[in-house]
């Protein structure tokens, strides 16, 4: 078998923590992929991984390789990709965030698909704080200011963002003209996946961001529930304006206090320090900058 094959093989299952996971990714026979790795260590002469009951930990000798293996891969991804014929290939996993990929990046989907035909996605849904290696995720696409150590990140957007409410809400409340105005409204609580706190509000007043903490008789964690419950009249809400702009135009939702807006929304794609960054990963990155680009003009 070949030798890179192998080197695959093994970096997976020490990312996985499992031979089952790793196979599956790889479309191999958990059988043979046991024997490959068996056939390994005995070339080598030492242990590299550690089984139990639960999951697949590598020896001090297995971490010492996997990197060795890391950095080959990448090397050989690099060299292939150098040809102007090269095409990115394989399975890319990216976990991303559901209404941004549903509003920008689906409808692209198939011409980046018919670009690469010999690429496979695979799209996992969700705001959680993920663990890239040992799930097998190449790439996440996430909203928000996010800082791990752990992984490498690209900005590839900035999001308008808007205050709102609907026109019942503003007919019960008024419509404030300044932010101290505000004493008299509450809004609706977003309750952050990553610290389980509400976000206060945000308006940049003379340059000066200032946050805002309204009393608010309902939290939520979904986007939709949050612009869902805006238009009931439930509250005040902030959100990327694209995600409201149907509704801005239809008049279900109204903007509040347009001469102090929230900061803008940084969109980030990130990827893990211990893996160079692939050429299926550096084309899907380099395709969803661009999405969003030009999908923001249009907003």
């Amino acid at each position: 078998m070949d030798r890179l094959d192998v080197m695959r093989l093994f970096t997976r299952i020490v990312e996985r923590q499992s031979f089952t996971l790793a196979a599956q990714d790889l479309e191999w026979p958990r059988s043979t992929a046991t024997q490959v790795i068996q056939d390994l260590e005995k070339r080598l002469g030492v242990r590299l991984l550690q089984r139990t009951t639960r999951h697949v930990k590598a020896t001090l000798d297995g971490e010492a390789y996997y990197r060795r293996c890391i950095a080959i891969l990448g090397d050989v991804e690099d060299a292939e990709a150098a040809f102007s014929d090269a095409k990115p290939r394989g399975l890319l996993r990216i976990d991303v965030h559901g209404t941004l990929t549903r509003h920008f990046v689906l409808p692209a989907l198939p011409a980046f698909l018919a670009r690469y035909p010999d690429l496979q996605l695979h799209i996992g849904e969700g705001d959680r704080l993920v663990d890239l290696v040992s799930e097998g995720i190449d790439c996440v696409l996430r909203v928000g200011d996010l800082q791990d150590s752990a992984m490498v990140g690209r900005r590839v957007a900035l999001l308008e963002e808007v205050t709102c409410a609907s026109p019942a809400y503003i007919a019960r409340h008024g419509n404030p003209e300044s932010i101290d105005d505000l004493t008299e409204h509450v809004s609706i609580g977003f309750v952050s996946s990553a610290s389980g706190m509400t976000l206060p509000l945000e308006f940049t007043v003379n340059g000066n961001v200032r946050h805002v903490a309204l009393p608010s008789t309902l939290t939520v964690t979904s986007a939709e529930t949050y612009v869902a419950a805006a238009k009931l009249g439930l509250g005040l809400i902030q959100v990327p304006r694209y995600h409201v702009q149907a509704d801005l135009a239809a008049g279900t939702l109204v903007s509040v206090l347009p001469d102090f807006p929230p900061s803008p929304t940084p969109v980030s794609l990130l990827y893990p320090h211990s893996r160079q960054l692939s050429p299926r990963v550096r084309v899907f990155i380099d395709w969803v900058t661009q999405e969003l680009a030009s999908s923001q003009k249009n907003v």
